[in-house]
């Protein structure tokens, strides 16, 4: 199944972790956006500063600490995508009690793993 995935802190240094879920999920045929402090561009994939309204997400996954998430709360509750995946160091409890109430599915899970074993 192809998902539609937003990348959030994205980062054009290819030692990031995000930078490596973009190049893996483009391999892997998911259609990617990102959003991340500075623009740039990572295997074809636009980073942009601005949240942008983007249709139909299926996924957000989610490279921020907590506290880095909070100017995000709204702009991904307005989004309302399927789900939203925790990497490891970006659990937020208080932030998936929001998601919880706005019916928004969320995971506390690795996308590099779930894309590796096969259950992005």
């Amino acid at each position: 199944m192809i998902r539609k995935t937003i990348v959030l802190g994205a980062s054009t240094n290819p030692n990031r972790y995000s930078y490596l879920a973009i190049q893996r999920l483009v391999d892997s045929k998911h259609i990617v956006s990102a959003i991340g402090r500075k623009e740039g561009e990572v295997e074809g994939v636009k980073i942009y500063k601005e949240k942008i309204l983007f249709k139909n997400i299926d996924t957000i996954s989610i490279y921020l600490n907590a506290k880095n998430q909070e100017e995000y709360y709204k702009y991904i509750i307005e989004l309302n995508p399927k789900r939203v995946l925790f990497n490891p160091g970006t659990e937020n409890p208080f932030f998936e009690q929001l998601l919880t109430k706005n019916n928004i599915t969320f995971e506390r899970a690795c996308t590099l793993v779930l894309l590796s074993i096969g259950e992005y």
